[in-house]
């Protein structure tokens, strides 16, 4: 992203005294970012849950964030690097949440498009993950995951490596993932992409939830979903590339609040 380039630009001199390349350098950066944007937005609780990035080369190693630390804490220079058995990649001041590792490492070797993985445990979230009809199809954002939304059920906080087979089986080809009794994930190429398509869900958790609170809900057809699912792909694109601008939005109102996140 352009602008991820242009505060690369300007920490050139960090990122050269930590011995990190300037791709690296701006993964970091646009990492911190996502966690300053989520904290924003509500996303973060206590100092649970993740956003990851798989660092670019033949290492398989991905950026988290320091296990201890709020959402509004992360820098990045402080973003732990490890390799996907859970070994840290040179001296890290921090450690990791091991669940945390479970679940992220899973997908990232799981899903080769899966460079970013955003996963929360937001109140809207873990509410409908806990209902037996899933996510309904009764709005716009959700017809976004319709169709396309994977389904894992509960094993309990995730400690045991043996899950994560069945963690990428639950996701398949999809873009998110309802952790039923947890919380939601999704992924993306992009820091955008990752970002929006969570945007978008948490968004259909909170409307549902509000829905029906008020009464009968209305349904639309398949057909008619469906048609809405490839009008919505259409309108996110319109512009520009799948959650570039909204994200784009986003960060400036981090910029304008603390740019420390790019120490």
């Amino acid at each position: 992203m352009k602008h991820a380039a242009r505060r690369s630009n300007k920490v050139a001199p960090l990122a050269r005294r930590l011995g990190m390349g300037p791709k690296e350098w701006a993964l970091r950066v646009d990492l911190a970012a996502a966690y300053r944007v989520a904290a924003h937005l509500g996303w973060s609780e206590l100092i649970y849950a993740h956003i990851t990035a798989r660092v670019p080369g033949p290492g398989h190693h991905f950026l988290i964030n320091p296990y201890g630390l709020r959402w509004d804490e992360v820098t990045a220079s402080n973003l732990v690097k490890i390799d996907v058995d859970g070994n840290p990649v040179d001296e890290q001041a921090y450690g990791v949440n091991k669940a945390g590792f479970v679940i992220h490492s899973a997908i990232h070797m799981g899903r080769a498009d899966a460079t970013w993985v955003f996963h929360t445990h937001t109140l809207a979230g873990m509410a409908v993950s806990t209902q037996a009809c899933g996510l309904l199809p009764i709005h716009m954002y959700a017809h976004n995951f319709y169709g396309a939304l994977g389904v894992h059920d509960y094993e309990g906080p995730s400690m045991r490596l043996g899950e994560r087979e069945r963690l990428v089986a639950s996701l398949g080809n999809s873009p998110a993932l309802m952790l039923r009794n947890h919380g939601l994930l999704t992924v993306g190429r992009t820091a955008a992409e990752g970002f929006i398509r969570m945007w978008r869900l948490e968004r259909a958790c909170q409307i549902q939830l509000a829905a029906q609170a008020g009464g009968a809900l209305i349904e639309p057809s398949p057909e008619m979903c469906r048609q809405s699912q490839a009008l919505g792909e259409e309108f996110l694109t319109d512009q520009a590339a799948l959650g570039e601008l909204e994200f784009a939005a986003l960060v400036r109102v981090i910029e304008a609040q603390d740019p420390g996140y790019k120490a």
